[in-house]
C-alpha cells in the first residue's frame, strides 16, 4: 500500500493500536442510541457532492476553528455499498474546549450526541438533513489517521472492498441502533486493519 498522506515513525506506531477509552464512562449527551431503521445502500455518486456542500458551511461556520475537515467512512469509497449517512471528521486545536464550536454547530441544526474524552477525545453531532455525523478529534489524532487509511485502502482494493461491503449487509439484520450494527462488523474491519497495518509494517506509506 502506497499512502496519500505521510506517517511519521510516531504515527505509525500510534495507528497501530487501538486504544480503550473508560469502560465507566458514559458517552451518550442525548441519552443512548436511537432506535432507528439500519439501512445499507448501493454507493450513490451524489455522496461526495453532498459532503462538499456541507463542508463548505462547516468553513463558514466555523471559520479557522477548523483546521481540518475530511469526507469518512463507506460513502468516501466509490462503489462502496453504505448507509446513506455522510461521514465526516472535523479536526480542531481542542476537542475538549466545546464552546468553541458546540454552539455553532447546533445553530446549523447539529445534535451533540456523543462525548468520549477517554477515547481520542471523541465527540459526535449528528445531522438529520442531510443525515451526517460529524466526528470531532484534536488534529494527528491516531482515530482520524485510521479513518483515512481505511478509507484508502477501501478505494484501493476492490476485493476487500466486496468483502466490507457484504459484511455491512449481514451486520444490519436484526439490529436497530448502531452500537449493535457497528459491533457486528467489527470483526471484519479488524481484519481489514491488520491488513492495512502488516502494510505499513512492510514500510508502505
Amino acid at each position: 500500500m502506497s499512502a496519500p498522506f505521510p506517517l511519521t515513525p510516531a504515527e505509525r506506531a500510534a495507528v497501530m493500536i487501538f486504544a480503550d477509552g473508560d469502560p465507566d464512562e458514559n458517552p451518550w449527551v442525548a441519552g443512548k442510541p436511537r432506535v432507528e431503521e439500519i439501512d445499507v445502500v448501493d454507493y450513490d455518486p451524489s455522496w461526495p457532492q453532498r459532503f462538499a456542500q456541507e463542508k463548505v458551511r462547516l468553513e463558514r461556520t466555523l471559520g479557522s476553528y477548523a483546521l481540518h475537515i475530511e469526507h469518512v467512512g463507506s460513502t468516501a469509497v466509490p462503489a462502496l455499498a453504505a448507509k446513506p449517512i455522510i461521514d465526516i471528521d472535523l479536526l480542531v486545536a481542542d476537542p475538549a474546549y466545546e464552546a468553541g464550536y458546540i454552539p455553532p454547530l447546533t445553530a446549523l441544526g447539529y445534535t451533540h450526541t456523543v462525548r468520549e474524552p477517554s477515547w481520542y477525545q471523541h465527540r459526535m453531532l449528528r445531522l438529520d438533513a442531510p443525515q451526517i455525523n460529524l466526528h470531532v478529534f484534536a488534529a494527528g489524532s491516531p482515530e482520524h489517521l485510521r479513518h483515512r487509511l481505511f478509507r484508502d485502502w477501501l478505494i484501493a482494493h476492490p476485493e476487500d472492498r466486496q468483502l466490507y461491503a457484504a459484511s455491512k449487509r449481514r451486520a444490519k439484520q436484526g439490529v436497530n441502533t448502531m452500537t449493535d450494527y457497528n459491533r457486528n462488523k467489527q470483526e471484519t474491519v479488524r481484519q481489514i486493519y491488520a491488513k492495512i497495518f502488516a502494510a505499513l509494517a512492510n514500510g508502505a506509506n
